[in-house]
């Protein structure tokens, strides 16, 4: 699994405080409703040439480790 924490930020002052891509303006969120909707990596590397396919890899580590936490909660 990706190491998000070194890629993953959030800013209070910045989308609202969602957790974005290295402090860019682009959100987990804005990744995660990319690949939903069918882009493949590579196209998000062609239409974003700032993301890596790394910072890919970290937004979906990030939601991974988040529904684990939130499972974790509920039960």
């Amino acid at each position: 699994m990706t190491d998000y924490k070194k890629i993953i930020t959030i800013e209070p002052g910045k989308r609202g405080g969602k957790p974005c891509i290295r402090g860019m303006r682009i959100t987990v969120n804005d990744i995660l409703g990319w690949l939903a909707s069918g882009m493949t990596i590579k196209e998000i590397l062609n239409d974003f040439d700032e993301l890596t396919k790394e910072d890919i890899y970290a937004a979906l580590s990030y939601a991974a480790d988040r529904e684990n936490k939130i499972y974790q909660v509920i039960e």
